[in-house]
């Protein structure tokens, strides 16, 4: 059985809190062990429950996100951290990153952005602890950021995808279209891939853009014409 990994939701709102829990049960392999509302709490709950992974806010009505991650940093806790916060400032980030988070994502938090967030947190974690006790220079550089930006823009000798379009998401809507007769609406390709309509319709207009998918239009339903996309024929 594949290994599950634990997360603490650390989130001053419950109900941004809650959405994050609704999120995080959409994924294999990651379940919520704890959620706190406070720094206080929070640094509590790390110590008992050991999680592997923060989600850590910064705003908090008893402190500061960033000065709990450097008690977690000073303290040598090995669990790691990704920044959910709506501070925008460039000074936030970049202390962050001094500290070492694993990702910084920015509120309000969508679906799509955190799945590709914890993806990438497996894939690393099976990088890591996968390759013996011994590092490689190739294995360093997939593990490190920079690295893993830089592949997600030019897998497969591909041209930088723009803004707007997340490859990991590219991926799953292509998978929906395996079947070379589907023919579905933007609504529906959404409820296959767990994202909005109007996300969805981005990836596939983008596709269409690429011709590796056809939009037609059906007139035949109450109401404004809805475009149909399928496997482009070959």
């Amino acid at each position: 059985m594949a290994e599950r990994y634990s997360i603490l939701i650390a989130e001053d709102d419950p109900k941004i809190a809650e959405i994050q829990r609704r999120f995080i049960e959409r994924l294999e392999r990651f379940e919520v062990v704890g959620i706190s509302h406070t720094t206080r709490d929070a640094s509590d709950m790390v110590d008992v429950l050991q999680p592997d992974l923060v989600l850590l806010d910064i705003h908090f009505p008893d402190g500061n996100g960033l000065q709990l991650l450097r008690q977690l940093r000073s303290s040598e806790s090995p669990c790691d951290v990704i920044m959910v916060t709506a501070a925008k400032e460039t000074d936030s980030l970049s202390e962050a990153l001094r500290l070492g988070v694993f990702d910084y994502v920015l509120k309000p938090l969508v679906f799509d952005r955190l799945q590709q967030s914890l993806l990438q947190y497996l894939e690393h974690r099976s990088a890591m602890y996968s390759s013996g006790p011994e590092l490689s220079q190739d294995l360093v550089d997939q593990l490190l950021p920079r690295k893993r930006q830089s592949d997600s823009s030019t897998k497969n000798n591909q041209t930088a995808l723009p803004k707007g379009i997340d490859p990991l998401t590219l991926e799953k809507v292509k998978a929906v279209f395996a079947d070379p007769n589907l023919s579905l609406s933007a609504e529906q390709v959404g409820e296959n891939i767990g994202s909005s309509r109007t996300t969805a319709r981005r990836y596939l207009e983008f596709l269409v853009g690429e011709q590796l998918l056809n939009a037609d239009i059906n007139y035949g339903t109450v109401g404004r014409p809805e475009r149909f996309y399928h496997q482009r024929s070959k």
